[in-house]
């Protein structure tokens, strides 16, 4: 992956995006509330206490949402709990809005999709990439209720499927017996 800003791979899990990355923070939330259509990959204008504090794991992406403003895309309420032994000379503000940095092409592109198609565009995962922390955000539509009954329903039944079939007479396994 040569750009901050290039689609991802829908082949590609969180977590193992170009196989340098490492997964700090995930917004399952996200996948419940939308369908993500397109995954792309963005840089994020940090402070230094804010690069401290996530590395010691101490970010949230669950309120948090991507928003286009002024021709930049920006994150909104990610929260980043500063630690405790941060700088004395600077007020930590762990809701600050962050600009997020793309390519000038794939922010048009967003914007365009965003404003026109009825898109919009949520923060996926934030992990580091080749020692820099990236966060992934998704060209996503949003779920109707009973979208989000009929995942949850397929969801439930390939668990049962799974308990079914691994308690299923005649699926002893060679370990047990014996």
């Amino acid at each position: 992956m040569s750009g901050t800003g290039e689609a991802v791979s829908e082949r590609a899990g969180a977590g193992q995006l170009c196989g340098y990355s490492m997964s700090i923070v995930e917004n399952k939330k996200a996948y419940h509330d939308y369908f993500v259509e397109e995954k792309f990959e963005a840089g994020v204008a940090l402070e230094g206490w804010e690069v401290k504090a996530i590395r010691a794991g101490r970010a949230q992406l669950k309120e948090a949402y991507v928003i286009v403003k002024s021709g930049e895309i920006v994150l909104l309420g990610a929260h980043i709990t500063p630690l405790a032994t941060a700088s004395t000379h600077i007020k930590p503000d762990p809701t600050r809005t962050r600009k997020l940095l793309m390519h000038r092409l794939e922010i048009n592109r967003l914007i365009g999709k965003v404003q026109r198609a009825g898109y919009t565009l949520t923060p996926l995962n934030l992990h580091f990439s080749k020692g820099r922390i990236k966060l992934e955000i998704g060209l996503a539509r949003g779920k109707k209720q009973y979208d989000k009954r009929e995942t949850e329903k397929l969801r439930d039944w390939t668990r049962e499927k799974q308990r079914l079939l691994r308690n299923r007479p005649g699926a002893t396994r060679a370990s047990r017996s014996g």
